[in-house]
C-alpha cells in the first residue's frame, strides 16, 4: 500500500510515520518543502521523499506525478508562522489545500485523510462536549480557525463533485509530544519565554477564566487515529481528545502554582499588545480560539475507528512541558533545535523577531 504524506516531517507527521512504519507492506511517501537531511533519522528514513512548497503556482501538477498510484493521501501541511505574515498563511494553508485536493482527484487517488482541527468549529459549550455535527463555521478573528473552516468547506465541494472519493477529516484538540518541545516553544511562545524553568515542574502563575477549558491529546494517538483512517474504509469527520479537560484549576494543581483570575478582554489585549511589540509570536486569534472553541466528543472515533486514546491530555502536557524544558527535537526542519531559527533566543541576533520569517 503506497501512502503519501503532505507535511510528513512536523510534529503530527511525524508520529504519523512513526505509525505506519509498523505496518507490513505499506510504502511511505513523505512531501514537504524542506527535505529531512540524510543523517535525520527516524522515523524519517525509508521514507520515499518529494520536495514541495504546496502553495507555490504549478503544485497541484506536481503533487499529481507524486500522488500517482498512491492508495491513500494524508493532509497535514500548515502553517502557524509567521503570523504578521497573513498572506504566507493564507498561501500555504488554503491555497496549498486547494493544490494537494486538486491533485487527488488528478491522479484519481481513492482516499483523502485531511488534518482538520478542533478550530475548525464555530464558537460553543465548555460544559458539555458536541459532536461532528457542531457548525464547521470557525471562530471569528482567529485566522487559524477561519482557515480550518475555509479549508473544511472546499472538502465539502470535493465530496459533492467526486462522491468515489473517500474523505475522511480528523479533528483532535491540541497535540503534544515531547520530542515537539522546541517547535512548539518557537511556535507559540517564542524567544523570550524562560521554558528552561519548567525543568522544575512549576508554573507558579495560572492565568484563569471559565471558558478556559480545552482538550488535548498525544501525537502518538492522534497517529494512530490517523492509521486506522488510511487502512479502514471510514469516512467523513472524526474529534479525537483524551480525558481530562485541561483547565487552569488542574494546570495549578499539577504544577505547584496558583490561579489569576484573567477577564477575556484582558486575555485579549495582552496577547495583542505583546504580538505587535514582538514579544511572543501568538496573536489575539489564538485567544479567541482557546476561549471559544468547544469541548468535542470522541465517541464516533471510539465506534468507527476503534480508537482509543492511550496517554491521558495531562501526562501529554507533562511530557510536551518537559520537552520545552529540555529542549527536545528531532532531525527534521520544522523540528530542528537549531538555535538561530525563527522563535529561539539566537534567532535574535539574526534579526529573526517571534512572528516573523518563515521558521520551517
Amino acid at each position: 500500500m503506497r501512502i503519501v504524506v503532505v507535511g510528513a516531517s512536523g510534529n503530527v507527521g511525524t508520529a504519523v510515520l512513526r505509525r505506519l512504519r509498523r505496518e507490513r507492506g505499506v510504502e511511505l511517501v513523505g512531501v514537504v518543502r524542506r527535505l529531512p537531511g540524510p543523517d535525520a533519522g527516524e522515523p524519517y528514513d525509508r521514507v520515499e521523499w518529494h520536495s514541495c512548497d504546496i502553495g507555490a503556482p504549478g503544485a497541484a501538477a506536481q503533487l499529481a506525478e507524486v500522488f500517482d498510484g498512491a492508495d491513500a493521501v494524508v493532509h497535514l501541511a500548515w502553517q502557524i508562522q509567521p503570523s504578521h505574515d497573513q498572506r504566507a498563511l493564507r498561501r500555504t494553508n488554503v491555497d496549498g489545500s486547494r493544490a494537494v485536493f486538486d491533485a487527488v482527484v488528478r491522479a484519481s487517488v481513492p482516499a483523502l485523510v485531511f488534518a482538520s482541527s478542533v478550530g475548525a468549529y464555530a464558537p460553543g459549550p465548555k460544559d458539555h462536549p458536541v459532536s461532528e455535527r457542531w457548525p464547521v463555521t470557525g471562530v471569528s478573528g482567529s485566522s487559524y480557525s477561519e482557515h480550518k473552516a475555509e479549508v473544511e468547506a472546499l472538502l465539502d465541494g470535493i465530496e459533492r463533485e467526486h462522491p468515489a472519493l473517500r474523505v475522511v477529516r480528523l479533528r483532535p484538540g491540541l497535540i503534544f509530544q515531547r520530542h515537539a518541545g522546541v517547535e512548539i516553544t518557537r511556535y507559540f511562545l517564542g524567544p523570550f519565554a524562560p521554558v528552561r524553568l519548567l525543568r522544575f515542574g512549576r508554573i507558579p502563575l495560572v492565568p484563569s477564566n471559565p471558558r478556559l477549558r480545552m482538550q488535548a491529546v498525544h501525537a502518538d494517538d492522534v497517529a494512530d487515529a490517523y492509521a486506522r483512517a488510511v487502512l479502514g474504509d471510514a469516512r467523513g469527520a472524526f474529534n479525537l481528545a483524551a480525558d481530562p479537560v485541561l483547565t487552569p484549576e488542574l494546570v495549578a494543581r499539577h504544577f505547584h502554582g496558583w490561579t489569576v483570575p484573567v477577564a477575556a478582554p484582558v486575555l485579549r489585549a495582552a496577547a495583542a499588545l505583546t504580538w505587535r511589540a514582538r514579544l511572543q509570536p501568538v496573536d489575539a486569534g489564538w485567544v479567541q480560539l482557546g476561549l471559544n472553541a468547544p469541548l468535542m466528543s470522541s465517541e464516533r472515533a471510539e465506534a468507527e475507528l476503534d480508537w482509543q486514546p492511550k496517554i491521558s491530555a495531562l501526562t501529554a502536557l507533562k511530557e510536551l512541558l518537559a520537552g520545552m524544558a529540555d529542549g527536545d527535537h528531532t532531525g527534521s526542519p520544522p523540528m530542528a533545535g537549531t538555535p538561530d531559527l525563527p522563535g529561539r533566543p539566537a534567532g535574535l541576533l539574526r534579526a529573526r523577531a517571534a512572528g516573523q520569517g518563515n521558521p520551517y
